[in-house]
């Protein structure tokens, strides 16, 4: 048993940092946000397929349930438009701090979506969060639409992981990812077919759409297979394994190391100036810290209901 926490443990780290990469692949991605995110869901889809085929998982699904996963493939669908449309127009550092802010949007969501009160230190923390904004847009202000892209894409980020909290517990993880990437899919291709025939054709489907690099075709692989099916499966197995604290703790790992990797691979082009890291350490220290406040309330809510 201890062994496989440590091997979960240390195979989480190995999934939190390819999280972590994913940012940087959609800078090396030559694309533009729309086309990049439509493939990626649409070749995300055939490789978890495939595991569910292989696994011989069940495709079905309770009807209640639908409508549910269609709105969550959706909402998928826009984050990931918003957080790779901010790389295009910022870069991977000002996306990942900015996108670390989704815990906090989580924790103001919850007591909507799950009827609870709203916790006290909640409010302090996202205040500090808000100082912590505040030092980067002052510092960084020919990044201001990247950092409002980067703040919309961490708001449907928790909203998505609130829907797919409900979600988890009424079908398999798998099965839930499937119907949401090919969701997501198809809205952004009738987004597209709109765009051909009300638009001129330009701006949709088009011949320059479909012409990938040999380069991008392989990053694009790499984003949609290790990326995110592998990625998404795996953390599920090993997530059995490990504590509420030490999954939460990684996870706040996700932005240092793209933000690492980005600095190693782009050099220069990720260097910021001293406040954009003064503003990303309030708000990474102010989120690890409302994640632990909230992991041992979580344990002590347990131990009580045990007694």
């Amino acid at each position: 048993m201890p062994n496989d926490k440590l091997r979960s443990y240390l195979h989480f780290h190995v999934i939190v940092f390819i999280w972590g990469f994913t940012a940087v692949l959609g800078a090396l991605i030559s694309l533009d946000a729309v086309p990049l995110v439509w493939y990626r869901m649409l070749l995300a889809s055939v490789f978890i397929l495939l595991w569910i085929k292989w696994k011989k998982k069940k495709l079905r699904l309770a009807p209640k349930r639908v409508l549910v996963m269609l709105i969550a493939g959706v909402v998928i669908a826009l984050h990931w438009l918003t957080f790779f449309g901010a790389i295009k127009v910022s870069n991977v550092s000002i996306t990942l701090a900015l996108l670390s802010t989704g815990a906090f949007f989580t924790s103001f969501l919850e007591p909507i979506f799950y009827k609870r009160k709203v916790i006290w230190y909640e409010i302090l923390f996202g205040l500090i969060v808000m100082v912590g904004l505040y030092v980067i847009f002052r510092v960084e202000t020919e990044y201001v639409l990247g950092i409002l892209l980067a703040l919309v894409s961490a708001f449907l980020s928790a909203v998505f992981s609130l829907i797919n909290g409900k979600l988890a517990k009424q079908e398999d993880a798998s099965v839930i990812s499937f119907y949401e990437l090919l969701t997501g899919t198809g809205a952004i291709t009738i987004y597209l077919l709109i765009l051909n025939f009300f638009g001129g054709g330009s701006g949709g489907f088009s011949a320059d759409f479909f012409s990938v690099s040999a380069a991008d075709w392989g990053y694009l692989l790499i984003l949609a297979s290790v990326c995110t099916a592998y990625a998404f499966i795996a953390s599920v197995a090993v997530m059995r394994h490990l504590s509420p604290y030490t999954i939460m703790l990684t996870i706040n790992l996700e932005p240092v190391y793209g933000i690492l990797l980005a600095f190693w691979i782009f050099g220069s082009e990720e260097k910021m100036a001293p406040g954009f890291y003064y503003g990303a350490v309030i708000i990474l220290t102010t989120v690890i810290l409302n994640g632990f406040l909230k992991t041992k309330r979580k344990i002590r809510r347990q131990r009580k209901a045990n007694f």
